[in-house]
This record gives C-alpha cells, sequence and structure tokens, in this order.
C-alpha cells in the first residue's frame, strides 16, 4: 500500500504542470475568447433585439398613421356628402321658387288672359245689345210701315 500511496503521490505531483496549464488555458480561453465572444453575441442580440423592437414600433406608427389617414377619409367623405346634400338642398330649394315664380307668371298671365276676355265680352256684349237695340228699332220700323219695307 506504501508503493501504490508512492504511485499515486508521483502521479499527482507529475498532473501539476498539467493542471497549472489547464488552469492557464482555461483563464487565457475566458479573457480571449469567451468574454469577448459573449459580449459580442450580446451585441448582436441587442442590435438584433433593438432592430426587432424598432421594426414593430415602424408598424405600430404606420398602423396609427393608417387609421388617422382613414379616420379623415371618412371625414372628407362626410363632409363632402353634407357638402352634396347642401348643395342639392339648395338646388332643390332654388327650382322650388323658379316654378312658383313660373306659376306666379303663369297665373298673372292667366288672370291678364282673363281680363281681356272679360274686357272683350263687355265691349261684345255691348256691341250686340247696341246692334241687337239698332235690329229691333228696324224691325220694328219695318213692321210698322209696311211702305218702306217693300221699298227696300
Amino acid at each position: 500500500m506504501d508503493e501504490t500511496l508512492r504511485q499515486i503521490g508521483g502521479l499527482l505531483l507529475g498532473s501539476i504542470p498539467t493542471v497549472i496549464f489547464f488552469l492557464l488555458l482555461f483563464g487565457l480561453y475566458t479573457v480571449l475568447v469567451h468574454k469577448p465572444l459573449v459580449r459580442i453575441l450580446g451585441e448582436r442580440h441587442a442590435r438584433t433585439q433593438g432592430a426587432i423592437d424598432k421594426a414593430r414600433g415602424d408598424i405600430q406608427r404606420a398602423e396609427a398613421r393608417t387609421a388617422e389617414y382613414e379616420q379623415r377619409l371618412r371625414e372628407a367623405r362626410l363632409a363632402l356628402f353634407k357638402t352634396q346634400e347642401a348643395r342639392r338642398a339648395q338646388a332643390a330649394q332654388a327650382r322650388a321658387e323658379g316654378v312658383a315664380q313660373a306659376r306666379e307668371a303663369a297665373q298673372a298671365k292667366v288672370d291678364e288672359a282673363r281680363a281681356a276676355i272679360e274686357s272683350d265680352k263687355a265691349a261684345a256684349r255691348q256691341t250686340l245689345e247696341a246692334e241687337a237695340g239698332r235690329l229691333a228699332t228696324e224691325i220694328i220700323r219695318t213692321v210698322l210701315d209696311p211702305a218702306t219695307a217693300g221699298a227696300r
């Protein structure tokens, strides 16, 4: 057993340079490779995630602008429809006023024509009454005076 312990001690003593070399290699690996690699991967992840976050933000802003644009478009269409409806109402009112004026003018012409017809009727009646009176006088004269009736 003494021999075994001596061999184990010799092995441990021979492994000390290997352990030191391993620890030195691990330290150099950590300082030269692992830490810069972790830092670069972190930066890459931050840039990638930052780009993704920026893209998401851009998408949200674009969606907000689109919604705002659509809202403005709806408001503009509504204003346009209201303006068109107001113009239609004005046109209808102007048409109604024109029709009313035309009716008034036509009614005035009808009244004027009726008045003219009534005056013509009164003149014709007076003429007929005068002619009827003259004819009645002539008929009476003819009936009463037979001598003049034969001469004619």
